[in-house]
């Protein structure tokens, strides 16, 4: 049976994966560990990536290359940008795109220096049941989150949205940052820093991949507050839900 990767940004969310994996095994290549075994009877592996695009892309081809994955999903936080992605929703991309890269005037804006594009689609397949078993656990939000979390955050009946996740190596936090983002890429969903990256490096080697966003702010100067609860309390336990219940009804070989 094929093997599953699934990628974290940060600590709290990996934290909260590991109790769900069983007969742990565990490997290190270039400063990161890889923890092998099986979750809801399906092979994976579960690896903290880093934040930014670098630590991504190694993440990626280590995967791929060092422990022979089929798939890889991201999970993480990101700020909403489009319209009616609020805090608390979920996004599931469809698309990938880098908003800072810039080779211009010798190539287009956004677009990756001689791969003649800008956007790297997700997997199709992957991406469907991963928004499917998304819908299943926000229909059940104030059960598996919790009512009082949910109110602590503002949040009330989350979404599920699909569509294009900008990447770039910055954490994009003020009102100006955000509004430009939407006047360039206009049908950008939401901003992270790591999804493109991992696009990119997915394509290189033919690898699907799914990229999973838990919208924790606008993007804007209100960023900042309760990040890190936010990521404990909500986001983690979206990605533990969300990921299991994909899991249990996966039908890859």
């Amino acid at each position: 049976m094929s093997r599953t990767a699934i990628v974290s940004a940060m600590h709290e969310e990996l934290r909260a994966l590991l109790p769900l994996l069983e007969r742990p095994q565990q490997a290190e290549f270039a400063g990161r560990r890889f923890h092998l075994g099986q979750m809801m009877g399906r092979p994976v592996v579960l690896v903290l990536s880093g934040i930014g695009k670098v630590a991504a892309a190694t993440t990626a081809a280590l995967l791929l290359h060092e422990v022979e994955v089929e798939r890889i999903v991201f999970t993480g936080a990101a700020g909403g940008l489009g319209a009616g992605v609020r805090v608390g929703d979920v996004v599931v991309a469809r698309e990938l795109l880098q908003h800072d890269m810039d080779a211009s005037p010798l190539f287009p804006r956004f677009e990756v220096p001689l791969t003649g594009r800008a956007r790297f689609p997700s997997d199709p397949a992957l991406s469907d049941a991963l928004a499917a078993a998304t819908l299943h656990c926000l229909n059940d939000a104030r059960t598996r989150i919790g009512e009082a979390h949910l109110a602590d955050f503002g949040i009330d009946s989350p979404l599920l949205h699909e569509g294009l996740v900008i990447s770039g190596d910055r954490f994009v936090a003020t009102a100006p940052e955000s509004e430009r983002l939407r006047k360039l890429l206009p049908d950008a969903l939401a901003v992270e820093m790591e999804g493109a990256a991992l696009a990119q490096v997915c394509a290189d080697f033919g690898a699907p991949f799914a990229v999973l966003r838990t919208i924790s702010d606008r993007a804007d100067d209100s960023a900042h507050v309760d990040f890190s609860r936010f990521i404990v309390e909500v986001a983690s336990v979206y990605t533990r839900e969300i990921v299991a219940s994909w899991l249990e009804g996966a039908s890859f070989a």
